[in-house]
């Protein structure tokens, strides 16, 4: 049996010992990198006319554009216009319950609706984002592209509507 003073030192140490484990967790947690984002995938644009939308940026500027493509899962009709490097997502609205829709509403011209940041691996970045940010689904999606995609909260993002979309490398 273990004396008074044997049993308090040995409950004194396992404290100790699990506090040394918890703080060592903590910081190998805040040592890990945060997953990888890559390149700016794209930039949507909300416009009332996807058609209208496409021509202008074919004509004026000489880019290639997508065919418009409905995707009623999204409650959008999507045009693309390849910069190169980047691209432009060009969003109509398909119903007045779209998101675009709304932004519509706001804003009757149009304008840039979210940014689009490519990331290796979905699910821990919307983790480690979710640690700084509000996302506005926490359950990744199909995005226009078939790959999952989260999006992260505009007003804890400066302002901007920031999606995060799975791509491999």
């Amino acid at each position: 049996m273990l004396r008074a003073s044997q049993a308090s030192r040995l409950t004194a140490f396992a404290q100790q010992a699990a506090q040394h484990l918890s703080s060592t967790a903590a910081a190998a947690a805040a040592a890990t990198p945060p997953p990888s984002v890559g390149r700016l995938n794209h930039v949507a644009i909300a416009v009332p006319n996807v058609r209208e939308a496409a021509a202008k940026y074919r004509d004026v500027l000489g880019l290639k554009v997508s065919e418009p493509q409905a995707l009623p899962a999204h409650g959008v009709t999507v045009a693309f216009v390849d910069l190169g490097n980047t691209k432009l997502e060009l969003l109509e609205p398909l119903g007045a319950a779209s998101p675009i829709a709304k932004f519509l509403d706001k804003n009757a011209a149009g304008g840039i609706h979210h940014i689009c940041l490519e990331v290796e691996d979905i699910q821990a970045s919307a983790a480690h984002a979710a640690r700084g940010a509000r996302l506005l689904d926490p359950q990744p999606k199909p995005g226009a592209h078939g790959t999952p995609v989260v999006f992260l909260h505009p007003k804890d993002m400066c302002g901007v509507l920031t999606e995060l979309e799975e791509v491999k490398r």
